[in-house]
């Protein structure tokens, strides 16, 4: 995430981030410095590709980083401010891409610093110090990196170390040691861990070992295992013994050999076994101390396997990096060719099984995986129910949404219908409202209804006043303030005046018969009753009035005429 002179597109993200300079590319992302506008801070912002957007696992890949780092907040790991998608204008046109805004580093990466110039071993020991403590912190909340290595370890102007890119191995072309395939991401061979070379599960220690070669790169200055094809560096992770750092580097002492190459044990079991376990022996190995490991019994044992068995991967692996998996000189007798052949074929199945493999702990789904349900809309408790029914770990987060009431399901990640294993955690995605709620129409709504309304945008009801109207029943909602379709922020109020469903029925007494029904008619309903007891006076006036003042609407209301 170091700064570079290359102009980015000049453009707002998610209305929200404007993106600036290009900082780097990786084989599935680029990375642009930007500015979260709203917050006024800068900002990396990792943009997925357009040539892998429609890659399902690719994207499956790009949304697990963003999941794994937002669940991390500490000093030393880089954190994920925010995720999701927008239409990106690419070569290909407008496409909707996947983004992850990133905590913005001012500084270099490992790789670049080293480029320049060795490390003492002061120094490295404090580096990995800190990334074993980034790692601690990580391994505590279930996480594995899978991908340590220089690039992904960022130091900061003022010295500070920071880890990046938790939760992925991404596909990057840096040296000739990288394993790549067109739709696997398998990471950097040289700072491969013996299992995964052979295609096992990986754990928390498989971190340890990338870092023990992170380790005795930074103090050798160069890594352990070298070759040709990437095939031949894991088959030397698997099978052959590293020289100790101080070979290359006379000025290490024999603590901090020991430490790397305790690290570097082939049996997971028999190298460190904890982050703070590592780390507390390099701070011993640092002051010149040796510090006690398991394997000083039996060093030679521990640190190298001798057995006699040895596996198919293996054998495929020593095959391809001997071979290049090409075919040996024709010009051998027949039967040495056929052999060679049938050697060259199986060698290069073995490979096939072994990329299968290795392929297999991110993607492959056991019988007992579980769909992910359509919980689009779903009110929140009910979502959590059903997918804790599933033996599945939801995980709530809250967003802002135009069309999803609030409390119900926005979204969820995995989709919809994707299989993922019993006990994988699932993001709901739940809906606060619109983010910036419009004052709704009044349609005839009583009260009631209105206040649901309103409540539903995650906005409140403030103070309610009461007017008098012949039109609308009690409780009907006849104004409110601000104006309908006005734009307010969440939890505003919004004054409603609303019906009495009474009316202000006027004294008519003394006024013509058809002045008096004039007056009346659309408040009440006007009850004439002649009276001849009266002296009769021009336009038969008003003598008698039932009704006056407040009175419910519709009442009847007679009124008394003189007819002489």
């Amino acid at each position: 995430m170091s700064q570079t002179a290359t102009q980015g597109p000049q453009r707002m993200l998610a209305g929200r981030y404007s993106i600036d300079e290009l900082l780097g590319q990786g084989g599935m992302s680029t990375v642009y410095r930007g500015t979260d506008v709203k917050l006024g801070r800068q900002v990396a912002i990792k943009i997925m590709r357009a040539n892998l957007a429609d890659d399902e696992q690719f994207r499956s890949r790009f949304r697990q980083e963003a999941q794994s780092a937002s669940r991390l907040a500490h000093p030393s790991v880089v954190r994920v401010l925010d995720a999701g998608d927008d239409l990106i204008q690419s070569a290909a046109g407008p496409q909707r891409l996947p983004f992850i805004v990133m905590e913005y580093v001012d500084g270099q990466n490992l790789r670049e610093i080293t480029s320049e110039r060795q490390l003492t071993p002061a120094e490295a020991c404090r580096v990995v110090d800190s990334v074993l403590t980034a790692l601690e912190y990580s391994h505590r909340a279930g996480i594995v990196h899978r991908d340590i290595k220089p690039a992904n370890i960022m130091i900061t102007k003022s010295g500070q170390v920071k880890v990046m890119d938790f939760g992925i191995a991404r596909a990057v072309s840096e040296t000739s040691s990288t394993v790549q395939q067109t739709t696997a991401i398998l990471g950097t061979a040289a700072y491969f861990s013996p299992e995964q070379a052979k295609g096992e599960t990986v754990d928390t220690r498989t971190d340890l070992y990338s870092t023990g070669v992170l380790l005795y790169e930074l103090l050798a200055g160069t890594v352990p295992f070298r070759g040709d094809t990437a095939v031949a560096v894991a088959y030397q992770h698997v099978s052959e013994r590293p020289q100790a750092p101080s070979t290359h580097n006379d000025e290490l002492s024999e603590a901090l050999d020991r430490v790397v190459m305790h690290s570097l044990a082939k049996d997971r079991n028999r190298r460190f076994q904890t982050a703070s376990e590592f780390r507390d022996a390099l701070r011993l190995a640092a002051t010149g101390v040796v510090p006690k490991l398991s394997s000083d019994d039996d060093q030679a044992s521990v640190l190298f396997s001798t057995s006699t068995d040895v596996s198919e991967s293996d054998l495929a692996l020593r095959r391809l990096s001997e071979t290049g998996g090409s075919n040996r000189s024709q010009s051998r007798p027949p039967v040495m060719w056929v052999w060679a052949s049938i050697l060259t074929i199986t060698a290069v199945i073995a490979a096939v099984a072994f990329w299968v493999v290795t392929m297999v702990p991110s993607n492959f789904v056991p019988e007992s995986s579980r769909v992910i349900p359509k919980l689009a809309g779903v009110e929140r408790t009910e979502a959590i129910e059903d997918l804790l029914d599933l033996d599945l770990k939801p995980l709530v987060q809250e967003i802002a949404d135009d069309d999803t009431p609030i409390g119900a399901v926005v979204k969820t990640d995995p989709v919809a219908g994707e299989r993922v294993a019993p006990d994988t955690e699932v993001t709901v995605f739940i809906s606060t409202g619109p983010a910036n709620p419009k004052v709704p129409s009044l349609s005839g709504q009583s009260l009631d209804e209105y206040t649901k309304a309103v409540e539903a945008l995650g906005l409140t009801v403030g103070t309610v006043s009461k007017a008098d109207d012949p039109s609308a029943p009690t409780d009907r909602v006849l104004s409110v303030l601000p104006e309908p379709g006005s734009a307010l922020k969440p939890g505003d109020a919004i004054d409603v005046t609303v019906s009495t469903g009474l009316v202000n029925v006027p004294d008519v007494n003394g006024q013509a018969l058809e002045v008096a029904r004039s007056l009346l008619n659309g408040l009440v309903s006007v009850k004439p009753m002649p009276r001849d007891n009266c002296a009769q006076a021009a336009g038969y006036p008003v003598i008698e009035q039932s009704l006056v003042g407040q009175q419910p609407q519709n009442s009847e209301v007679v009124i008394s005429y003189c007819t002489g």
